[in-house]
């Protein structure tokens, strides 16, 4: 019997260490909020996190990733392939890492274009099914993620030995910054050739001093009733610009040319949760309604009393959104 406890205790020492990876997005230097939002989760899971950084955005805030409360240590891959974070080229990458360890038992990251893009070629290299855009974590091995764009919500268990999983950054605070930074940086050495076909060509930003719409606790929206991007612009700005509020559309106001699909909201742009959102001339399309509907105040200001927007808003104003939104930005 004393023979048997003194084995257990052993074993338990000797055992080896299960680890998340969590691959962390930068952009301008910065660590981008929706990653800080994936880390979150990953303290949920409750095991060790590796940070994984990649390309020269990985090395700007290299620095930063030692701060994030709940990193123990932090991976970086170095390589000018990495700096656009093309799916083709991380994939494998991924992969390469996942597989030089039995340590890792988690990849996590954020649910951003580049998560979506990533996550299904791994699952593919790896052989793991994925769990796209999780919005709670129940345990390690079983999470919630919404069905029928937001209108249910399914809990879901994974067997797989590896759990990739990508997670909605507007069910999750971002992780706070408050470590001492003393966590080392390793740079892992890729040995292997991804034979990657694609190639980055250029990128064309649309750069604004607004907030970012994905992380904003403000969020002034439009919508196809605002009839054209003059009005668009001439309504929906000034009103922004009081607030200190980012700026947003549904897909018709995108599709109409309006503004730049950038600022789209719903099941097919991004997903918000602000502390307020204000809707101006926006129906309520079930689509849209996935991408808001979990912002803490919702206005909705709308000419049509029969509009679906108003059964999600706390404030609801009919009005002739050319006579009401200028009086509402006169008076702020």
């Amino acid at each position: 019997m004393l023979r048997s406890c003194i084995s257990k205790r052993l074993f338990s020492t000797t055992r080896a260490r299960l680890d998340t990876l969590a691959f962390v997005e930068a952009a301008g230097g910065k660590i981008s909020p929706a990653s800080l939002s994936a880390i979150t989760a990953a303290q949920q899971i409750g095991k060790p996190i590796t940070a994984l950084i990649v390309g020269e955005q990985g090395e700007a805030v290299s620095s930063e990733v030692g701060k994030i409360a709940g990193v123990s240590k932090a991976l970086f891959a170095k390589g000018e392939q990495y700096n656009h974070y093309l799916a083709e080229e991380l994939s494998p990458l991924i992969k390469d890492i996942l597989s030089s360890s039995s340590d890792y038992t988690h990849f996590v990251t954020a649910a951003s274009a580049v998560g979506k893009s990533v996550l299904p070629r791994l699952g593919a290299l790896v052989d793991a099914q994925p769990i796209s855009d999780i919005i709670k974590v129940e345990s390690e091995n079983t999470f919630v993620r919404p069905i029928y764009a937001g209108n249910a919500l399914a809990t879901v268990k994974s067997n797989d030995k590896l759990i990739l999983v990508s997670v909605r950054a507007s069910a999750f605070a971002p992780a706070e910054l408050s470590g001492d930074g003393s966590v080392s940086v390793e740079e892992f050495a890729t040995v292997f050739k991804s034979d990657n076909r694609t190639e980055f060509v250029s990128e064309d930003l649309v750069t604004s001093e607004r907030p970012e719409l994905g992380s904003a606790s403000k969020v002034v929206a439009g919508g196809r009733g605002l009839k054209n991007k003059e009005t668009f612009e001439q309504l929906i700005e000034p009103l922004a610009s009081k607030l200190s509020a980012a700026v947003g559309a549904s897909r018709a106001a995108v599709d109409s040319g309006f503004c730049d699909n950038s600022l789209q909201v719903g099941q097919t742009g991004k997903i918000v949760a602000p502390e307020l959102y204000i809707a101006v001339g926006i129906s309520g399309a079930i689509q849209h309604l996935a991408g808001m509907k979990d912002s803490k105040t919702i206005v909705a200001i709308n000419k049509d009393p029969e509009a679906p927007i108003f059964n999600v808003a706390d404030i609801g104003l009919v009005a002739d959104l050319n006579e009401a939104l200028p009086e509402l930005t006169q008076k702020l």
